[in-house]
């Protein structure tokens, strides 16, 4: 699939990117490269290919132990709020 260079600009204009004269041809040509690929992927006959229940099938995936690591700082962090209670931080109120 060859893509044009209005079509470029659509998807441009859809993305809210900003795609300069120059830069323009190099997108037209890349994307097109893009789709052309996609749709060699599609071509491939994948009707006898068995979906993966789990990538690792009939491997075993090593583990760590589920520790904690990281000691409790909030404290720490909450002596540069500028105001706290019971744990929490105080904010000013803003919708009524």
């Amino acid at each position: 699939m060859s893509l044009t260079r209005r079509d470029v600009e659509n998807i441009a204009h859809l993305a809210r990117l900003a795609i300069s004269e120059q830069q323009l041809p190099v997108y037209v040509d890349s994307l097109s490269k893009i789709l052309s690929f996609v749709e060699q992927l599609n071509a491939a006959d994948t009707a006898a290919v068995e979906p993966m229940a789990h990538p690792l099938a009939e491997q075993v995936q090593r583990m760590r132990p589920d520790e904690v690591v990281d000691a409790d700082q909030h404290e720490k962090y909450q002596r540069n709020a500028a105001s706290v209670a019971a744990g929490l931080y105080l904010v000013p109120k803003v919708i009524e």
